[in-house]
């Protein structure tokens, strides 16, 4: 059993362990989350069964003591997954959430950051299995029905168009509005734009100063539909948030816009090892008050925000 309760990016970053655990070692494999990120996982062939509870993991514990595991391999590590290996008593490892080297570079801005991606960090949680990292990069997948959403687009947008994220878990995370107007209008291709409900006031007020050149499907699509969507773009512009790796598991042109997170964290966008796709990451380097959180706030808590509006715009495209 795997435990990685949420969200969206953490979850794709899972799916190297998936696979190796399925192909390399043979082991059947099933995977525990919140019920709202079960479209995540969906259609990964690699999963055996998914376990999904809305609130609380005493949903399905009774479920889960049937199974009689072998193993838990724990990549959430927090109270509520150490709570449920107790209860089950089964052989587990964790995986190392290096939050004493994140709060020194966040307080006191010392680095002891490993230099290795999370997904290396993640391998280290299964060594004892013997296997390794393939550096197939991660999967994602989506389904013929899913991908009809592409078929939603404007007829100019079919041959070709770039897809910008408009939001973000965090507000310090986002790429601002008025950036991706400036983004939108550089852009030599059309733009769609992506995200969820909350979002959808942004994506308007860019929608509406871009013109005919973009579409918005913030709140539309299912998240299934919008990384359809991504399947097929041109260039992904992202913020560091699901999307971006989703991007990353399909191998897209990527240039992720970093704000009060740092790429060092080591969840920058992972690509397979002879990719077609490329990784551009833009951030403002040596601003002293970076990184501010290993997550992100509600408001940049200098009220400048320089990490993000400072990024430069002109060379993106």
């Amino acid at each position: 059993m795997i435990v990685r309760f949420s969200s969206i990016g953490d979850i794709v970053l899972t799916s190297p362990i998936i696979r190796a655990l399925k192909l390399d070692a043979g082991i059947e494999v099933h995977f525990v989350l919140k019920s709202k990120y079960a479209p995540v996982l969906i259609n990964n062939p690699y999963v055996d069964k998914l376990y999904t509870f809305e609130n609380e993991i005493t949903e399905i514990l009774s479920e889960l003591k049937q199974e009689h595991y072998d193993h838990i391999i724990d990549l959430h590590k927090n109270l509520r997954s150490m709570r449920l290996k107790q209860t089950l008593g089964v052989n587990s490892q964790s995986f190392n959430k290096i939050n004493i080297e994140k709060w020194l570079k966040v307080n006191l801005k010392i680095n002891a950051l490993p230099e290795v991606h999370i997904v290396e960090r993640y391998f280290d949680t299964i060594k004892f299995l013997d296997v390794k990292y393939d550096g197939k990069g991660l999967d994602y997948f989506v389904n013929d029905e899913d991908r009809k959403a592409v078929k939603l687009l404007p007829e100019n947008f079919k041959n070709a168009y770039n897809v910008f994220v408009v939001g973000a878990a965090h507000f310090t995370k986002q790429i601002t509005e008025e950036q991706l107007i400036k983004l939108a209008n550089l852009s030599p291709l059309p733009v769609v734009l992506i995200g969820a409900k909350e979002d959808m006031a942004k994506a308007k007020s860019i929608a509406m100063a871009a013109g005919n050149k973009v579409f918005d499907t913030c709140g539309k699509l299912s998240l299934n539909q919008s990384a359809a969507i991504v399947e097929s773009a041109e260039k992904v512009i992202t913020p560091d948030t699901g999307f971006m790796h989703i991007a990353a598991a399909f191998s897209k042109n990527i240039i992720s816009f970093w704000g009060n997170t740092i790429p060092e964290f080591g969840m920058y966008p992972l690509l397979q090892q002879e990719a077609e796709g490329t990784s551009k990451i833009m951030e403002v380097k040596n601003l002293n008050c970076r990184p501010c959180s290993k997550i992100g706030f509600e408001k940049c808590p200098k009220k400048h925000f320089k990490c993000m509006r400072d990024i430069d715009l002109e060379n993106i495209f």
